[in-house]
Parts: C-alpha cells; structure tokens; sequence
C-alpha cells in the first residue's frame, strides 16, 4: 500500500502544518513516511504545498507525480493540482475560496466549507485541521488520535483551549465527510 497526498493553499492556511501533522501521525504509528514541503518566497499569502507519502513499506520516492488524495485550501491549488490526481483519487476541496468545480467525473470530490465552520467555532486559523479531520475520516490513513497526538507533539506550547478547538476541527470536519459521503 502506497498512498500520495498533496496539500496545496496560500501560505498562512496551515497547509504544510497538515502534511506534517499527517506524516508525523502516520510515522507514529508504525508507517514508513516521506514529507516534501515547498512554498513561496512571500510564505504567508504565498504559495504552498506539501507531498506526503504513506506506506507499509519503504517509499522510494517522496514525489507524488499522480497522488491519490489532493486538499485544495483555494481556486489556484484546485486548477493546479486537478490534472494530476489519480483516476478514482479524492479531491478535498475548502469550498469557501474554491468557487469552482473541477471538470473531471473520474475523481470523487468533498466540498468542505472550511472557513465557514471555523468562523463559527470562534478561530479562522482552525481551518487546516477542519480539513485534516475530512482528509483522516474518509481516507482512514490515521485515527483523529493519531492526529490529536501529532498535533500536541508538534504544538507544544500552545494552551490547552486552542489544543480544544484544535480537536474539535478535527472532529467537526470528520463528521462533515461522514455525513456527506
């Protein structure tokens, strides 16, 4: 089993917190991970992207030249990355800056109003893993434990009400890909 996944937003929307976390998360338990991050010089408002591979085995390369699963955070990452997507991959798309559909009937898609459900949870900058609990419910990668436990491995230092709402995203945009699938 190999799984390619690119994470693709501006800079600033945590995209490449979320392949972290998910490589982290996947590594923790017991996988062989690769994580290749790139983004802009400008960073936040920038581009940015990150490829994760997932496997039971060693992974010979970290590029994802046909991923199986692609987060889109805006319009340019879903125009950018839609060709590349494997034939029967997944598109996660934050419908809130992607106003668009992507033309091809061959992919599954998950609209996921990523900034509207953190505006009602009272933080915009949970969006990323409003889009990382979709990504881990539907793919069954790695549990929202996992995750939880990467996230707090990686964020140290934050206090334990933005880890709450940090864990609520994750929970919250599992249960939208749930209900919706």
């Amino acid at each position: 089993m190999l799984i390619k996944t690119i994470f693709s937003g501006f800079g600033g929307q945590g995209v490449l917190m979320m392949g972290y976390i998910l490589a982290l998360s996947a590594m923790r338990d017991g996988m062989h991970v690769t994580y290749l991050p790139a983004y802009g010089a400008e960073v936040r408002g920038g581009t940015a992207n990150c490829t994760v591979s997932i496997s039971d085995e060693e992974i010979a390369s970290p590029v994802a030249s046909s991923p199986d699963y692609v987060i889109a955070m805006n319009k340019p990452s879903l125009i950018k990355y839609e060709g590349q997507i494997k034939a029967k991959g997944t598109i996660f798309l934050n419908s809130d800056l992607v106003d668009i559909d992507p033309e091809r009937e061959d992919i599954s898609v998950f609209k996921i109003p990523a900034n509207t459900i953190a505006k009602e949870l009272g933080n915009e900058r949970v969006i990323n893993m409003i889009m990382l609990g979709a990504v881990s419910a539907w793919t069954k990668i790695t549990s929202l434990d996992s995750l939880m436990n990467g996230l707090t491995e990686v964020i140290k230092t934050k206090s334990s009400k933005q880890m709450g709402i940090n864990k609520k995203g994750l929970e919250i945009g599992a249960e939208y890909v749930l209900r919706g699938a």
